[in-house]
């Protein structure tokens, strides 16, 4: 009675192993799960930046405020009747 049991028990772990450890086992698709939730994370913060970047692409193209805005603020642009005016900013 011994040996059938031995022999069982070695067929049982020997059947098992590919499930845990194989190519298609559980830790290989834990770790394939851990990095497609990592990559849908970085696709997400991707899309929220070229989204962005679409909407202001699409505002240069189609209004002349965003570009009067942009040269304001990146170039010191200053119209033509306008006064600069500059405040100084005390150090803390």
């Amino acid at each position: 009675m011994r040996w059938p049991t031995l022999a069982l028990t070695a067929l049982l772990l020997l059947l098992q192993y590919p499930l845990w450890l194989g190519k298609g086992g559980w830790l290989r698709v834990w770790d394939v799960d851990r990095q497609l939730t990592a990559q849908r994370e970085t696709n997400q913060q991707l899309e929220t930046r070229n989204a962005g970047l679409d909407a202001e692409v699409r505002d240069l193209k189609n209004g002349y405020d965003a570009i009067e805005e942009r040269a304001r603020f990146e170039l010191g642009y200053i119209k033509p009747d306008e006064i600069f005016v500059q405040v100084p900013q005390k150090n803390p």
